[in-house]
């Protein structure tokens, strides 16, 4: 049987050799490219017809979400699975929502991203159990979380991160009223009571871990 061939995306090339170093000694599994962001990402995608690609989210220049974005519409049935340092359900549901396949923390055990790749390949979405669990414990939906605007998106993750409104105002160059319409959207979008529920509800989906 041919071996899954891998694209393996990080900015950090010490993440890269450790990630290369564990796969290759899976039998089976072989890297077939790397890149160390979003645009050569894309490229590789396209040099090398990889069966899976190994995404990181947070990246300089093209991030992983747009990276996912621009495979997917070269190729639709692209299997990526993105392996991320952000642990929150948000990050987990936004990446699925945009086409990734899967799911896995960077605090989880080798054996969570083989097992990853596996149900993937195998045409099944696939969370890492930490993640699962996160996701278990939010209210919010990857539909719901497809529904914000980058504005929005913003605007709620430096919420969640303690700013107040007339802060954020400041920090993003908006007016006071920009950031409230802003903030009233955003409560609707996620069903959220008031600001004070819409934090709790973003703090427990880990949004404020980027804030």
């Amino acid at each position: 049987m041919a071996a899954i061939r891998i694209l393996l995306v990080d900015d950090h090339p010490i993440v890269r050799e450790g990630y290369l170093r564990l796969l290759e000694r899976q039998p089976g599994l072989s890297v077939v490219a790397e890149a160390g962001d979003g645009e050569a990402a894309v490229a590789a995608f396209l040099d090398h017809g990889p069966d899976i690609v190994l995404m990181d989210l947070s990246m300089p220049g093209t991030g992983g979400l747009e990276a996912v974005k621009a495979i997917l519409s070269h190729d639709p049935a692209a299997r990526i699975v993105i392996v991320s340092m952000h642990q929150g359900a948000f990050f987990a549901q936004k990446a699925m929502a945009a086409g990734a396949r899967g799911f896995v923390s960077k605090s989880s055990p080798p054996e969570e991203l083989v097992a990853t790749i596996a149900r993937v390949m195998a045409g099944r979405r696939a969370l890492s159990s930490d993640m699962a669990q996160e996701i278990a414990q939010t209210s919010f939906g990857s539909d719901d979380i497809a529904a914000l605007t980058p504005r929005e998106l913003d605007i709620l993750q430096l919420l969640a991160g303690g700013m107040s409104g007339r802060a954020i105002a400041r920090n993003l160059g908006l007016s006071a009223k920009t950031v409230q319409n802003n903030l009233s959207q955003v409560r609707a979008k996620l069903n959220a009571s008031g600001d004070a529920d819409l934090v709790l509800k973003a703090q427990r989906a880990g949004l404020a871990q980027s804030g």
